[in-house]
């Protein structure tokens, strides 16, 4: 809410006006976040640790996880906490799409909390089921659909935009509440899958944010937007300081979440960040070049699709484990090289990605 002070103090010292600049909030909205991670997370380890709630590991997976049993985990209540001090103290609180990507991030960690919960008071890693996990996930995606199709005001809000083609957009009408929700949800359970390895969720999801920050910013700016080509979203700006306070967060986090990890974010996180870069990939109408930009969380799911419908079916599987990653593990990968090869991975496909600004 520090913008609406800036906003006011303005009146009397024109110095205050430098924090009512989106740019200004979106690098203190990421220093805040970046400061509360590192601050808050020894005390939350410690926290987590003296109270015995430990990560459980699956007996049939990788024997190398075997030594990460009880390493704390939910330590994405850290991130969630970052996220939303960033966001509320330097976002404009008057912005719908503020408040509808922080419902839906808030909303997925309430899943993920609830599925860590279970995880932990019944040592079992299964947690929630599967189908009450869907369940959720959609009815808030719905919700978040829902709103975002009233607020939209004209044709290309709601059309789905094709990259790398000048001009490509294909009009959705009342299928765009559909589309909205198998993005959300489906972003959502692509980064939980991912998050299987120290720090392999987390500096994916800071890539693909950052650049959805830039996304935003051009989008939410009439003048940017019809030089690049891209739909202009009044308001999409207030993107770039949701997507600033994420990374913040982020980056804070992985500073104890690196390997060695001293922490995993588990569902709570994983469910949420996936959820919030969902939402803000639909706000900013770029939801086919999150698909490009977020190809290492593509990969994991088809990977994990592919192993179950080769099984069903024939009965032999096409990678030794899956997700992905642990497939690299059983070759005999390293898990600091999967991680950082996987990273490097993201970043090339977020500048191929950023690249869909001006290929065209």
């Amino acid at each position: 809410m520090l913008y609406l002070a800036a906003e006011y103090l303005t009146r009397f010292v024109s110095g205050f006006n430098v924090f009512t600049y989106i740019t200004m909030r979106a690098i203190m909205a990421a220093l805040t976040a970046l400061v509360i991670s590192l601050v808050c997370g020894p005390w939350l380890i410690d926290w987590l640790t003296r109270r015995k709630i430990g990560q459980t590991v699956r007996s049939d997976g990788p024997g190398t996880h075997l030594t990460k049993a009880g390493t704390p985990t939910m330590g994405g209540t850290l991130i969630l906490l970052a996220i939303g001090a960033g966001a509320l103290l330097w976002g404009n609180p008057r912005n719908a799409y503020l408040w509808i990507v922080l419902g839906v991030t808030f909303g997925y960690g309430a899943i993920g909390f609830v599925d860590d919960y279970r995880k932990l008071t019944k040592r079992n890693p299964k947690g929630l089921s599967a189908r009450a996990k869907i369940v959720w996930q959609t009815l808030i995606a719905l919700a978040a659909a829902g709103t975002l199709y009233a607020l939209a005001d004209r044709p290309q809000e709601t059309a789905l935009l094709v990259p790398y083609l000048k001009g490509a957009v294909i009009p959705l009408g009342g299928l765009y509440v559909v589309f909205v929700m198998m993005v959300i949800v489906g972003t959502s359970n692509a980064v939980n899958l991912t998050d299987g390895l120290d720090g392999l969720a987390t500096m994916p999801a800071v890539l693909v944010g950052g650049a959805l920050g830039v996304f935003a910013y051009a989008a939410g700016n009439v003048i940017f937007a019809r030089y690049l080509g891209i739909p202009y979203v009044d308001g999409a700006g207030e993107m770039l300081v949701f997507c600033a306070a994420l990374g913040g967060a982020g980056l804070g986090f992985l500073w104890f979440n690196s390997y060695p990890a001293q922490v995993f974010m588990g569902d709570v996180g994983a469910l949420a960040l996936g959820g919030a870069l969902g939402t803000v990939a639909v706000v900013v109408r770029q939801e086919l070049v999150l698909v490009v930009m977020g190809g290492i969380f593509v990969a994991e799911t088809l990977s994990v699709m592919i192993q179950v419908a080769s099984f069903r079916l024939t009965g032999k599987r096409v990678f030794r484990m899956a997700p992905l990653h642990h497939h690299f593990e059983l070759k005999g990968w390293a898990e600091p090289k999967v991680i950082v090869r996987f990273w490097i991975i993201t970043v090339i496909l977020v500048l191929v990605g950023l690249s869909s600004l001006k290929i065209r």
